[in-house]
């Protein structure tokens, strides 16, 4: 009974990774899939920033009645502005977490984008770009590389280690 206990191997430390590093190094580079990704949630992050700081400096300076309606809209978009772009961070480390926002902020972009392509005029080109924009990413943030690089397992398979 002894040799059975001495023959088992034992477990030393935790084998899963603890940092961006330690995933990086047993998962091999970032997939280029994976970066576009972050590149396309850090855009619309940086454009929602922009738009934000827009409509907060046209509340600040514009008449009574839009003031507050202005800088209410701008500080709200400011806002709204950090999920893209911690979504962009967390995919660029390769954090699991991030493919959530990035999703979620893929799906509110839709709506948007439909928006803008029924407006008149110069909106209907921004709606283009952001429907093919939300699309792509969408389409980059499920694909079986990218999951397997932020080391999402699929249902059923938490007790896994990653060996099949």
């Amino acid at each position: 009974m002894s040799s059975d206990r001495e023959s088992a191997p034992k477990p030393t430390k935790n084998t899963e990774p603890t940092d961006a590093t330690d995933t990086a190094d047993a998962a091999g580079p970032r997939p280029r899939r994976l970066t576009y990704a972050a590149a396309l949630a850090g855009l619309e992050g940086l454009v929602l920033v922009v738009g934000g700081i827009w409509m907060l400096v046209a509340g600040v300076t514009g008449h009574d009645g839009d003031r507050r309606t202005g800088v209410t809209g701008g500080i709200t978009v400011l806002v709204l502005a950090l999920l893209p772009l911690l979504a962009a961070r967390g995919l660029l480390l390769r954090r699991g977490w991030s493919r959530g926002p990035a999703v979620i902020t893929q799906i509110m972009a839709l709506p948007v984008a439909y928006n803008l392509l029924r407006s008149d005029g110069v909106a209907i080109p921004a709606g283009i770009v952001l429907a093919a924009v939300a699309v792509t990413s969408l389409v980059l943030l499920v694909n079986p590389e990218t999951t397997r690089a932020l080391g999402i397992k699929g249902p059923g398979r938490g007790g896994e280690s990653g060996q099949r």
